[in-house]
């Protein structure tokens, strides 16, 4: 099953199941999308330096692994089928991310104020409602620009063929909800919710620190997982937190950038607790959005590359096997994450060659492994 090839008859708002199915396909791949930069960022910082910014990094990585897997829960539970080892899922770096937005790209590069700038586009909160161009009745804060250009998975079409896209991930799975509750008042919470009970990963099979698994089994359900996604990633209702009194991954990042932490009762963009100490020259100078190619022929660094890449397509299959009715893999397949930790400090620590002082890393080529 490869959802993320059908594209055209799905550039429009969700109004049949197999449109949520789509998006529910690009949520997972979103989530997805995301990590590998993350990795690399937090992976790139020397071990025993900079430690609150590596665990402030790892909470965010921990919570992505949960909003995939409750994307995949959601997935399940209306009949679809979670897909992580699809031509096209993972990305090419430096790539847009699937839910539309335009004005950057996403890359795979060391730990920097740059890398933190893009870190916190991608968990940006949505613009304000007075200040967005275009839009549409069936979702929030849809943008409207032209452009020639393909993304890696399009939003959908105004009437006079204008690209919508959306401006945030909240944005994005604020749709998704909307449409949920539309097909569940149209067609009946049985006719939607058709899923397999026992393909949902329940919290025996899930346990990570960055928040509570849920199993999802009805419109409520869902809800409350697309909330928790949203919460943790832009904060609630404007604020800094998610309703679950932890701070959200963009005022995390932002605590980086400014260099302080935020505390309780902070305004947004007003943090007043104390300083967060940053070294950030004691990091790995890893090549940028590194390609196998990069690596020279024959070398102890474009072996490891390729190994590191066949571990991940490995992780990946495992994952799905566990979000398709085989939840007790899941255990075993996060439990690969250590190893994905000890194969990028092999190659970051290595130069690519005598006469580029850049280092190795991942390259998450995935597609090229036949």
């Amino acid at each position: 099953m490869q959802l993320h090839q059908v594209e055209t008859e799905h550039l429009h708002p969700i109004e049949t199941v197999d449109d949520l199915k789509f998006y529910l396909y690009t949520a997972i791949q979103l989530e997805h999308a995301t990590i590998p930069p993350y990795l690399t960022a937090m992976y790139s910082i020397h071990p025993g330096t900079n430690k609150d910014v590596y665990d402030l990094i790892r909470v965010v990585v921990v919570e992505e692994m949960l909003h995939l897997t409750l994307a995949a829960n959601l997935m399940n539970a209306i009949g679809g089928i979670p897909d992580l080892t699809g031509e096209g899922f993972v990305p090419s770096y430096p790539t847009y991310l699937p839910n539309g937005e335009t004005d950057f790209k996403v890359g795979l590069g060391k730990f920097s104020e740059e890398t933190i700038d893009t870190f916190l586009n991608i968990e940006r909160p949505p613009l304000p409602t007075d200040s967005l161009k275009g839009g549409s009745k069936h979702s929030f804060g849809l943008t409207n620009t032209k452009r020639s250009r393909k993304l890696l998975i399009p939003a959908f079409k105004s009437a006079d063929g204008d690209e919508l896209h959306f401006y945030s991930i909240g944005e994005f799975y604020r749709a998704i909800g909307d449409g949920i509750t539309k097909l569940t008042q149209e067609l009946g919470e049985e006719n939607v919710f058709t899923g397999d009970p026992s393909k949902q990963i329940t919290p025996e099979y899930y346990y990570s620190g960055g928040g509570e698994i849920i199993p999802i089994y009805n419109e409520e359900d869902a809800l409350a997982a697309i909330r928790l996604i949203s919460e943790q990633g832009e904060g609630h209702d404007g604020g800094i937190f998610d309703y679950e009194g932890e701070l959200s991954h963009y005022y995390r990042f932002q605590q980086i950038k400014l260099g302080q932490y935020y505390h309780e009762g902070d305004e947004p963009n007003a943090p007043s607790g104390g300083p967060l100490a940053i070294d950030w020259d004691s990091v790995y100078p890893i090549q940028s959005n590194p390609r196998i190619t990069d690596y020279p022929e024959g070398s102890e660094l474009k072996t490891a590359a390729m190994d590191f890449n066949i571990f991940y397509k490995n992780f990946l299959e495992q994952l799905t096997i566990a979000l398709n009715g085989q939840p007790d893999q899941l255990i075993s397949a996060v439990g690969g994450m250590f190893r994905i930790k000890e194969m990028s400090y092999q190659l970051m620590r290595n130069p690519i060659s005598d006469d580029n002082e850049n280092t190795g890393a991942p390259t998450f080529e995935i597609d090229a492994i036949s």
